[in-house]
């Protein structure tokens, strides 16, 4: 998983380990590896790679209690005892080189003993499943993980066959198959469905159409109506991605619904790409049963921490919410400060709960502090966590009221609560905070995303005549910036141009 796809992600809203374990166990495939891996002993025999020799799955498909009359349940069972010998659920010790193991595999009949053929046995690990924390537990999941997403990118059987040359090898370049492009390509795609899931509060609820995820992988940003190649492209894309989602859901990494298969029959390339096409990178609801019949995916609890913990590995910035609760107030707002309002909110709040408010009020004003280019967002965010603190802040929202960074911000936070005996904002202080305010704002939202912040430049220059005379003197290092801005944002063209003036004051002051 690249680390360049998403640098910085927001963070995610992950379920105690505890629950996350309990998930692990549950999942179908797991749950398969681990009854197998109990049922390993002195009688398993293994061939070339521990694999079960062909003899042994039927009794291992009756151990998992599939049904014998499913041409597909050795191969789930084959699946899930390879499961058990990569997390090291069981140990293997592989037949001797040269011992002919590939006449006794097919028959399950060693020509010479039992030599011909390797043993198996329950691994040390398997005592995690019970015994272990937690986070033992997620590991092993975490391990079975990765086969499955190996498993995953390789070809279907059938174009395996089909890429059989004369000799019974592999054509490879008739089957088109990189091994590091399939993984990166399933792993672009996880890391899109992760971005899609996060990107509102923490966890997205709703299923993401299948035909939006593989836009998200083929289709061009900057594109407007896709060509037919690429929708043949996203069709291609889709239907690869209707053969790994089955892959993965039995290991609990998301719920799907694949595509109708009456509707790949009556469709063709172009419009099995086009039929459910909501904006890409929507992942809101989408009831429509016939966008529905194109497949829908969702990762689970338990996926989101699988990919978030790939996404580590592999070196991406991927916070989780609540993982502050330990930093100082300093590390808190720095961190907040480049997240949605909604996801800080819900930091603050982890970070709020295991303090005393008064000491909690003190540190995040002091944190607060500062003339630096993050600094009005920190203040923002402040005023933010102060928003839920009661009367025990009081004092401490008091002791800054005559600080000239601070001042604003206390009596705006007094004010709201009605407190009584709050002194009036000097005009430096008013002029100071308007400017810090927007600065604020302009971090937060940058212009193209701040559609408000018009309405907030003409309220707050409403109620000061002449504010573009005395604001060029504001001694605050945004001054310059927050008023050419405000020369592009005000809907008065009057008051912008005065603002255009404002701004070249102020930089030919600070020169």
């Amino acid at each position: 998983m690249s680390a360049d796809s998403h640098p910085t992600l927001p963070p995610v809203r992950l379920l105690p380990d505890a629950e996350l374990a309990r998930d692990a166990l549950a999942a179908p495939l797991f749950a398969r590896a681990v009854r197998l891996a109990r049922w390993a002993g002195p009688d398993t025999r293994v061939d070339v790679g521990g694999e079960l020799v062909a003899a042994q799955l039927p009794e291992a498909v009756a151990v998992l209690g599939l049904d014998d009359a499913d041409e597909d349940s050795a191969a789930h069972a084959s699946q899930a005892w390879r499961v058990a010998v990569d997390t090291g659920l069981v140990d293997v010790t592989e037949p001797e080189e040269g011992s002919g193991s590939g006449s006794g595999a097919g028959s399950g009949e060693p020509a010479d003993g039992a030599d011909e053929f390797g043993t198996a046995e329950p691994g040390e690990d398997l005592a995690l499943v019970t015994g272990g924390a937690p986070g033992d537990v997620l590991d092993l999941w975490l391990a079975a993980l990765d086969t499955v997403l190996a498993d995953a990118a390789v070809p279907a059987l059938d174009d395996l066959v089909d890429a059989l040359d004369a000799g019974g090898e592999i054509d490879f370049d008739q089957l088109d198959w990189n091994p590091r492009r399939e993984a990166d390509f399933l792993d672009g795609v996880l890391a899109n469905l992760y971005l899609l899931t996060v990107a509102e509060g923490g966890a997205a609820e709703e299923p993401v159409p299948l035909p939006v995820l593989a836009a998200s992988m083929v289709v061009p940003q900057d594109m407007g109506d896709p060509t037919d190649a690429v929708l043949e492209q996203v069709s291609d894309a889709m239907m690869r991605l209707d053969d790994q989602f089955r892959q993965l859901e039995p290991i609990g990494l998301v719920e799907f619904r694949p595509v109708d298969e009456a509707l790949m029959a009556e469709a063709d390339d172009e419009e099995l790409a086009a039929g459910a096409r909501p904006a890409p990178g929507h992942a809101g609801p989408v009831d429509e049963e016939d966008v529905a019949r194109y497949g829908m995916v969702r990762l689970t609890p338990l996926g989101l921490y699988g990919i978030r913990a790939r996404m580590l590995e592999a070196g991406v910035e991927a916070p989780a919410l609540g993982e502050l609760a330990d930093k100082g107030a300093d590390v808190l707002l720095e961190v907040v400060s480049h997240y949605s309002e909604t996801a800080a909110q819900a930091e603050i709040e982890h970070w709020l709960a295991g303090r005393p408010v008064s000491t909690a009020v003190e540190e995040l004003l002091a944190a607060a502090r500062g003339a630096d280019e993050n600094a009005p967002l920190r203040r923002l965010r402040c005023q933010q966590a102060l928003a839920p603190t009661g009367e025990q802040a009081e004092p401490a929202v008091r002791a800054v009221l005559d600080d000239p960074e601070l001042g604003g911000l206390a009596r705006v936070w007094l004010a709201e609560r009605g407190a009584a005996d709050v002194p009036a904002p000097g005009e430096t202080m008013v002029f100071w905070l308007t400017v810090d305010t927007i600065a604020a704002q302009l971090a937060a939202d940058g212009e193209a995303e701040a559609l408000e912040l018009p309405f907030l430049i003409e309220s707050l220059t409403a109620h000061h005549t002449g504010f573009f005379d005395q604001a060029w003197r504001v001694d605050h290092p945004a001054t310059a910036d927050v008023l050419e801005a405000m020369g592009r944002l005000h809907p008065d063209k009057k008051a912008a141009k005065e603002a255009r003036k404002a701004a070249f004051k102020a930089r030919s002051r600070a020169a």
